[in-house]
């Protein structure tokens, strides 16, 4: 773990070398890695499968208990639906149908998003990709936390207390950081979930209702599955923005856990992450990385020098050039 962390401040840098630099490296070297981006087909069944389970268990709840509603909500249906929020993530690369159907996988992630109870599918395609492009820039990336959230959420309980409520921070960032205007496919989207919310309701009750609310806001909280939001991304070793996690909970979120991977392919769908690895092992045996988001979760709740800070964030590219040239290269870049 880093030691030294500033509380005031994110860790600047002034380069996007890192993923761009890797993968034309790593390329040049393995051209046959070309080979993999590609589209999974196969995820179409296995995404459905996984919704129709979902919906099938709120039936199963809606004459359950309160506190057993509560608990299988978090055991079960937290678990399932940050696993479709992974899955909606392989759908938002045009993974399911190809880049050549790109608005097939935006109505099937508009299908996928029905069981998490909130409208988030389109935006979060439009956001995710700014990720991408621009990761860990001023202003654009909603990935990281804003400053009011590094300044106030330093302690031990305030931590645990921001872990607990990620979704409506990543909502907070989304509106105060980097709105955009509303489309019309968000409007659909928010239209659509609303109505099967409605549905639900009336079909199954307000236990089935609370049930599936409840477990996307646990699932993307407080739960061992959630710890890849702080595993990503956060500085947990120094002079590294990305970070993977080689673990059993790959099996769960189509293998997100290989991020330095998937930030250097964005187009290879996470089946084949561990390919790359197998492929170029140079490349990544030797960078830091997480083996269990448990651990992850309780360093960033229990280590004072781990918080909302604890990012690497860098400057729009003309500030970051003016600045590359009226001072020397950032520590951070020193080894690169």
């Amino acid at each position: 773990m880093r030691k030294d962390a500033s509380l005031e401040d994110f860790e600047w840098f002034y380069t996007d070398r890192w993923h761009n630099d890797r993968r034309r490296e790593i390329l040049a070297k393995y051209p046959e890695i070309k080979s993999l981006m590609k589209p999974d087909r196969n995820l179409i069944w296995i995404i459905t499968m996984m919704l129709l389970v979902q919906l099938a268990s709120f039936y199963l709840v809606k004459d359950l208990q309160w506190k057993w509603v509560i608990f299988w909500a978090y055991v079960f249906g937290g678990s399932i639906n940050y696993s479709l929020i992974t899955g909606s993530h392989e759908i938002i690369h045009n993974f399911p149908f190809g880049h050549h159907k790109a608005l097939w996988n935006r109505w099937f992630g508009i299908l996928v998003n029905l069981p998490i109870g909130f409208p988030y599918s389109i935006s979060f395609k439009r956001y995710h990709m700014d990720h991408h492009r621009y990761l860990g820039v001023n202003g654009i990336d909603i990935g990281v936390p804003h400053d009011l959230e590094g300044w106030f959420f330093c302690t031990t309980f305030r931590k645990l207390v921001w872990i607990a409520f990620q979704p409506l921070f990543i909502i907070f960032r989304s509106l105060f950081i980097n709105p955009k205007p509303i489309s019309y496919l968000e409007i659909i989207n928010a239209v659509v979930q609303i109505t099967f919310d409605i549905i639900v309701y009336y079909v199954f009750g307000i236990k089935s209702l609370v049930y599936m609310l409840v477990a996307s806001v646990l699932g993307l909280g407080l739960h061992p599955i959630s710890g890849s939001f702080i595993g990503d991304h956060f500085v947990f070793f120094k002079e590294q923005v990305t970070y993977s996690y080689y673990g059993p909970l790959n099996l769960f979120t189509f293998n997100l856990g290989y991020h330095n991977e998937h930030h250097d392919f964005p187009n290879i769908p996470g089946k084949d992450l561990p390919l790359v690895k197998k492929i170029a092992p140079e490349y990544y045996d030797k960078l830091p990385h997480h083996i269990s988001w448990v651990k992850v979760l309780y360093d960033f709740v229990t280590d004072n020098t781990t918080h909302p800070h604890s990012r690497m964030k860098r400057l729009p590219e003309r500030e970051m050039a003016f600045r590359a040239n009226t001072q020397s290269q950032s520590k951070i870049c020193k080894d690169f």
